[in-house]
C-alpha cells in the first residue's frame, strides 16, 4: 500500500450505526476531487456490503482504500443495534488509526460517530473520542478541548456537557487559558500559523463593566491579560453575539456549550466538524450521532463527514 503525506484515515466508528456508510460516501466524494485516497479503517466485509447497498461501482471503489482491522466478526455485525461488541470495535478502530498515524501511513484521522452506551457496555470507560485520543497519544485529558468548525468558523469550548451552574463554578482564568492554548496548538495544523483568538464573555456584553455581573472581570478579563502578556494575539472578552457575528478571528473561545454549538449549527446544521484541540495529531469527528435507525439503509446524510475529511485534507495540503 502506498504512503501519501496528505492521506486521511477514516475510522468507521460504531459499525452498527451509520459510520461506515458516511465514511464511504465521504471517501468517494473527497477522493474524486483529486486528493490522496482516504484510508477507510474498519472491516472489509462491512465495506463490501455497504458498497453494494450504495451501488458503488469499481470506479467509485478506486477512490479509497480499506484497512481491515478484524475487530468484529460478521456474526456480530448487527446494524441498528446498540451492542457491546460494536462498542469494542469502535475503540479498536480508533486505536488502529493512531497506530497507522504513528507508522506514517496516514497524516490525520477522521472518526465516524460512536455510541457511548455501546463502548461503556464493552468494558471501556468512555465519554467521547477526545478523552480516548488523549489517552492514546499520551496527552493529559485536561489539555484537550472540543473545537467545532463549520465554514471557517472555529469555536473551542471551555465547558461542555454539564449544567450551566456547574460550568460557571468550574470556569477560571486557568481553564480559559488552557482552552485557548489547545486552540493555538491545533490551528497551525489547520494552516493557521500565529493565529488570532477572541475570548467571548460569560455574561451578555461581557458583563458591561460589571453592570450585568462581575464574572468576566474575575475570569475572562484576567485570562486575556495573561495571554497577551505571553505575546498571544487575543482579543476580549467580547459579548458572544458581537464577537461571533463579526468573524474577525481565526478561532473563538466559548465559555459554555450553547455559545459555540448554536452558532456553528445555525451556520451549518449538518456539516459541523468536531476537532479535538490540543492533541499532537490532527483528529476530528462529526457533530452528530450514530443514527442507528438509519443504519444499513443507504440513506444517511454524509455532509458532516464529507466536510470533515475535506477539511483535514485541505489542512494537510496547506501544511505540506
Amino acid at each position: 500500500m502506498s504512503t501519501r503525506p496528505s492521506r486521511v484515515g477514516i475510522a468507521i466508528g460504531d459499525p452498527n450505526g451509520i459510520g461506515a456508510e458516511i465514511a464511504l460516501k465521504a471517501a468517494v466524494a473527497v477522493g474524486t476531487r483529486g486528493a490522496a485516497r482516504p484510508l477507510v479503517i474498519g472491516e472489509s466485509f462491512i465495506v463490501d456490503r455497504l458498497c453494494d447497498v450504495l451501488g458503488l461501482d469499481a470506479a467509485a471503489r478506486e477512490c479509497f482504500e480499506v484497512h481491515s482491522v478484524g475487530a468484529l466478526s460478521p456474526t456480530d455485525w448487527k446494524p441498528g443495534l446498540v451492542d457491546k461488541a460494536a462498542g469494542a470495535a469502535t475503540v479498536a478502530y480508533a486505536k488502529e488509526a493512531v497506530k497507522l498515524h504513528r507508522e506514517g501511513r496516514i497524516a490525520a484521522i477522521a472518526a465516524a460517530p460512536h455510541s457511548e452506551t455501546a463502548v461503556n457496555a464493552s468494558g471501556t470507560p468512555f465519554n467521547g473520542y477526545a478523552g480516548l485520543m488523549a489517552d492514546l497519544t499520551g496527552t493529559p485529558r485536561d489539555e484537550v478541548f472540543l473545537m467545532l468548525e463549520a465554514r471557517g468558523l472555529r469555536i473551542v469550548h471551555c465547558t461542555l456537557h454539564e449544567s450551566v451552574r456547574t460550568a460557571l463554578g468550574r470556569l477560571t482564568p486557568a481553564l480559559v487559558e488552557a482552552a485557548a492554548s489547545a486552540a493555538r496548538a491545533t490551528l497551525p495544523l489547520l494552516g493557521r500559523s500565529d493565529p488570532t483568538l477572541c475570548v467571548v464573555g460569560i455574561n451578555p456584553h461581557a458583563g458591561e463593566g460589571g453592570l450585568f455581573g462581575d464574572e468576566d472581570e474575575h475570569i475572562t478579563r484576567p485570562a486575556v491579560e495573561a495571554m497577551r502578556a505571553r505575546g498571544w494575539k487575543v482579543d476580549g472578552p467580547i459579548g458572544a453575539d458581537l464577537a461571533l457575528s463579526e468573524r474577525k478571528h481565526d478561532a473563538y473561545v466559548a465559555m459554555l456549550h450553547d455559545q459555540g454549538h448554536i452558532a456553528v449549527k445555525m451556520l451549518s446544521p449538518k456539516g459541523a466538524s468536531a476537532l479535538a484541540a490540543g492533541l499532537p495529531i490532527l483528529f476530528s469527528s462529526v457533530g452528530h450521532g450514530a443514527a442507528f435507525d438509519l443504519a444499513g439503509k443507504g440513506r444517511a446524510d454524509a455532509s458532516a463527514m464529507t466536510d470533515t475529511v475535506a477539511l483535514l485534507t485541505r489542512a494537510l495540503g496547506a501544511s505540506s
